[in-house]
């Protein structure tokens, strides 16, 4: 059953949509655990195929909906794809067409699969500098020049998918750890930048932008 029901908390409309969507939720599921004893190597730019972006969700469903083997196959592959990640090039992020950024959104994953003690130490590795704000750019909003742009419009994106793994990325770290504040003003900076990009009248951004405001506004 899709995860929308199993919690209690629906209406006889989300009822009747979990019904109607069974058979599509559990077509995903059964594709998925096709898919990835085959995926090799993950797909890591800044856009629509980046792996880690995709399975984080994928893992957060069967979760909430109880389908652990799609859970076990998730956690395994992701700690075979990017477990052993080390030193993480961020400083060469953006990309010009990115609404994603490779690393955080790594990072977002790696949260969910590591328990908290070993995914701190995943991450001293994998953004060693993360604690004295390095690298800069990825801790710096960044602008747009021309938002009716299709492709520039991204880095809007970018913005708040930045702000949506960076309170992620700090909810998994211990109240004490120094790299958790840093993470959460980077968090509220970009979150700013991005959601001020929201009073943008261009159909380029608006059709779209609204689902990463929403990751940006959500409790980890």
């Amino acid at each position: 059953m899709p995860i929308s029901c199993r919690r209690g908390c629906c209406d006889a409309r989300a009822r009747r949509w979990s019904r109607q969507l069974a058979p599509l939720a559990r077509a995903f599921v059964e594709r998925y655990l096709r898919w990835l004893p085959k995926a090799d190597y993950p797909v890591r730019y800044g856009m629509h195929s980046n792996t880690a972006f995709g399975v984080l969700f994928a893992l957060d469903y069967a979760r909430g909906a109880d389908e652990s083997a799609l859970a076990t196959a998730i956690e395994d592959r992701a700690r075979s794809w990017f477990a052993h990640d080390r030193d993480a090039p961020a400083a060469w992020e953006p990309s010009g067409f990115d609404f994603l950024s490779p690393s955080l959104v790594e990072a977002e994953l790696m949260r969910r699969v590591f328990a908290a003690d070993a995914f701190g130490q995943w991450l001293d590795q994998f953004l060693p500098g993360i604690g004295r704000r390095e690298p800069l750019p990825l801790f710096t909003p960044v602008e747009i020049s021309d938002a009716s742009d299709p492709h520039m419009v991204h880095l809007h994106g970018l913005n708040l998918a930045r702000a949506w793994c960076f309170r992620g990325i700090a909810s998994a770290l211990a109240a004490g750890d120094p790299r958790a504040a840093v993470v959460s003003e980077a968090a509220a900076s970009h979150q700013a930048a991005g959601v001020a990009a929201l009073d943008g009248a261009d159909y380029a951004g608006t059709h779209w932008l609204a689902s990463f405001a929403t990751l940006a506004l959500s409790e980890p």
